[in-house]
C-alpha cells in the first residue's frame, strides 16, 4: 500500500508540475527566444513554456493550418509586426487584453483595444559605405542624381519590414509614391531582404542602402566599413508585438507573459539583446543615438493592412517583380 501511495503522490506532483504550461510561437532569433523564455519562467515559478521558433511567414502558415484543422496550438504570439496581428485581430483570432504595463508606452505602439502590444523598436534607416564622398542625412538625399545606380534596398515583395517601410514612406505627405518613382528613376536596386542589402553596401557594390538599424550598427562595431543614419524626416519601424490568441488554452499564463515582456524587467532584456526597447524612458544599445533623437514616422497598421496588396502591386509595377 505504501508503494502505491508513493507512486500516486509522485504522479500527482508530476501532473501538477506540467499543468501550467504556456505555448509560445515566436519569430525571435533562437538565442533571444531562449533568453525570453528562461527569464519568464524564472519570474513565474511553476509555469513551463513550450515554444516554437520560425520566421513570421512560416509561423503564420503553420498556425493557419492548425486553425483549419480546428486545433491551434499557441497561447501567445511574439512575432515581427503589427500588420500581421492587426489582420488576425480583425478576423477575431486574438483576445483583447489591457495590460497594466501599457501605461508606460506610447499609445501608437499598441492596439487601443489591447489586441497586441509592441515590445521593441527595429527601425529602418540609411546605411552607407565609409568609402563614399557624400554622407546622406535624409531620405531625399538618396534621389540625388549623383547617387544614380548606387542604391540598394530590400524588396517589399520579399521582406515584411520593407513592406512596412514602403507603407510608411508612401503615406508621408512629403514623400509619397513620387519618392519611390524617383528612386526607380535613379536606378535603385530593390531585391531580396535586409541581410543581402547590408552585404551589398558593406562590400561597396552599392554603397548606399536602406536597412534595419541593428544590422548596420552591430556590424559597424565589429569593424564593417559602414555608417548608419537616422534620416531627419524620421524612420519607419517594426515592433515585434505580443498577442494572445482567442483560442488560448492558458489565458492566465498568456496574460502574465504579456505583462512580463512589457515590464521593466522584460524591456531590460530587450536592451541586453541589443534592440531599442519599446517602453518609454529606457536606454538604447551601444552605438544608437538617444531615444529622444530618433524620430518615428507616422504609421497605422490598419491602413497598412488594407493597402498591402495594392502597395505590392504598385511597387512591382515601378521596380519589377524582384
Amino acid at each position: 500500500m505504501k508503494s502505491f501511495l508513493t507512486a500516486a503522490a509522485l504522479a500527482c506532483v508530476s501532473t501538477a508540475s506540467f499543468a501550467d504550461t504556456l505555448t509560445l510561437y515566436t519569430s525571435q532569433p533562437n538565442a533571444d527566444a531562449q533568453k525570453t523564455v528562461d527569464a519568464f519562467m524564472a519570474a513565474n515559478p511553476g509555469t513551463e513554456v513550450e515554444w516554437v521558433r520560425d520566421g513570421t511567414t512560416k509561423l503564420m502558415a503553420r498556425l493557419r493550418a492548425e486553425i483549419e484543422a480546428g486545433n491551434p496550438q499557441p497561447d501567445v504570439l511574439l512575432i515581427a509586426d503589427t500588420v500581421t496581428l492587426e489582420g488576425m485581430a480583425q478576423e477575431g483570432l486574438l483576445t483583447a487584453y489591457q495590460s497594466p504595463e501599457a501605461t508606460a508606452y506610447d499609445p501608437a505602439l499598441y492596439s487601443a483595444a489591447g489586441f497586441y502590444h509592441s515590445t521593441k523598436l527595429i527601425t529602418t534607416g540609411i546605411v552607407y559605405n565609409t568609402g563614399v564622398e557624400t554622407a546622406p542625412t535624409s531620405w531625399a538625399d538618396l534621389n540625388d542624381a549623383a547617387l544614380k545606380g548606387q542604391i540598394a534596398m530590400p524588396s517589399p515583395l520579399y521582406s515584411g519590414a520593407a513592406l512596412i517601410h514602403l507603407a510608411t514612406l508612401t503615406g508621408d505627405k512629403d514623400l509619397g509614391w513620387d519618392y519611390y518613382s524617383d528612386l526607380a528613376a535613379n536606378d535603385a536596386r530593390a531585391k531580396g531582404g535586409n541581410g543581402g542589402t547590408f552585404k551589398t553596401v558593406a562590400a561597396g557594390e552599392k554603397p548606399y542602402g536602406m536597412v534595419v538599424d541593428f544590422l548596420a550598427i552591430r556590424n559597424q562595431a565589429k569593424g564593417s566599413p559602414v555608417e548608419f543614419v537616422f534620416p531627419k524626416e524620421g524612420v519607419s519601424y517594426v515592433t515585434e508585438p505580443v498577442a494572445i490568441l482567442s483560442t488560448a488554452k492558458n489565458t492566465d499564463a498568456a496574460q502574465r507573459f504579456v505583462d512580463f515582456v512589457l515590464s521593466q524587467k522584460g524591456q531590460d532584456l530587450v536592451l541586453e539583446m541589443g534592440y531599442i526597447p519599446a517602453r518609454n524612458d529606457m536606454g538604447v544599445p551601444a552605438g544608437f543615438p538617444a531615444r529622444a533623437d530618433i524620430k518615428l514616422m507616422d504609421f497605422d497598421p490598419a491602413v497598412a493592412l488594407e493597402n498591402a496588396e495594392a502597395n505590392k502591386a504598385k511597387f512591382a509595377e515601378i521596380f519589377g517583380a524582384n
